[in-house]
């Protein structure tokens, strides 16, 4: 098939912005372009949906920064079949992952899951030393239960697709998340900004930009900073339930502008990440393609993306080693590992990661058209209730 209506639907989705968001509204323009393609974005929100959007029931989320719970399945079920997809993909594997199924079966259609977030990892982190293990071992029976009856599971890394074999789902793939170099470029880079916030060319600025969650690890990177001391300041730009703090840290909030992100991005001196479970690693992406150089826990997906030519990965989770790595960085010269950084980002423009997406789209759509429809009904779908 070259035409498709496609339906993306997610819980991972608040006013305050994500990569997931980033992802899905970057695709929808891009399929915009596509002769015969649409798309959908089926999410939900509490503002009324625009033109390409619709909103599905869920429940407020009192201080998660806007994300909103959805629990009716069987209702969610209804509204996805009403948009009347050819094939829909799934952002999380909660409840909206087996309402995608239910609405992929009785439309007849290929059901894709994208896996942005790893279960297991997840599940270690808020379970606790004690119970560590076992929530584990419950995260990925999980995992394999709902992803074994999609279609296909895409994976923004090879890391987390090795992750899911291991977890037992043999039809998952690698497709990783791309970046708008056009927007995120090295020329968005101002002294006027820097003025404005207050630092001068002696400054050294350390941007995060990303969700303040426990996963970050921000604390570690506040420290670091603190044992720096000056001229080095941590800029972290974003909002969540743990912002880093100290004297050396500075909060701006959440930057919903791109343009404006991307300046931030590229006037500072490098972009610092302490976090270990990052499946792909957007942020990063986008600081690189500014021509930013990279100090980053060398784990999961950010080990894919950054080594000694773009900047500096960090075997260990201790304040003290990123201090010595952030060190060392400015110890040389800048400007190859800047120069890196841009090229391995140009290498991830959207253009270049998204046909290979829609090629994704492609195989499935040719292969539930040969069997007529009969596609979901060969995968048992267990049944919640409403």
């Amino acid at each position: 098939m070259n035409s498709a209506h496609v339906v993306d639907t997610t819980m991972f989705w608040s006013p305050t912005g994500g990569g997931v968001r980033r992802y899905l509204q970057t695709k929808q323009a891009w399929l915009a372009g596509q002769a015969g393609w649409t798309h959908t974005i089926a999410v939900p929100m509490r503002a009324a949906p625009r033109i390409g959007e619709a909103r599905i029931p869920a429940l407020p989320m009192p201080g998660s920064g806007g994300y909103r719970l959805p629990l009716r399945r069987r209702a969610i079920a209804d509204r996805l079949v009403e948009l009347e997809p050819d094939l829909i993909e799934a952002g999380d594997p909660y409840v909206i992952a087996w309402a995608a199924l239910d609405a992929a079966q009785r439309r007849g259609i290929p059901a894709v899951a994208y896996c942005h977030s790893n279960l297991e990892t997840m599940a270690r982190l808020f379970a606790g030393r004690r119970l560590a293990d076992s929530a584990a071992k419950a995260a990925r029976a999980y995992a394999r239960r709902i992803y074994s009856r999609f279609d296909r599971v895409l994976a923004p890394s090879d890391s987390m697709r090795r992750h899911l074999v291991d977890w037992g789902i043999d039809h998952a793939v690698c497709q990783p998340l791309g970046v708008d170099t056009r927007t995120f470029d090295p020329s968005r880079a101002s002294d006027r900004w820097r003025a404005r916030m207050g630092f001068d060319a002696a400054s050294r600025v350390l941007v995060f930009a990303g969700r303040f969650a426990p996963e970050k690890h921000l604390d570690t990177l506040a420290a670091a900073v603190d044992l720096l001391g000056a001229p080095y300041t941590l800029l972290a730009i974003g909002n969540g339930p743990t912002p880093p703090r100290g004297d050396r840290v500075r909060i701006v909030p959440f930057v919903a502008d791109i343009d404006a992100l991307a300046t931030a991005l590229a006037s500072a001196d490098a972009f610092v990440h302490a976090g270990d479970q990052e499946t792909f690693g957007l942020s990063v992406l986008e600081a690189m393609a500014c021509g930013t150089p990279i100090v980053a826990r060398r784990a999961e997906g950010l080990a894919e993306l950054v080594d000694d030519s773009v900047g500096i990965a960090v075997d260990s989770d201790r304040a003290e080693t990123y201090a010595e790595a952030i060190e060392a960085l400015f110890a040389v010269d800048l400007d190859v590992r800047r120069r890196a950084a841009r090229a391995r980002a140009v290498a991830s423009d959207w253009e270049r990661v998204l046909p290979a997406l829609l090629a994704q789209y492609r195989s499935l759509l040719r292969g539930a058209s040969a069997l007529d429809g009969t596609l979901r009904a060969q995968r048992p779908v267990v049944a919640l209730g409403r």
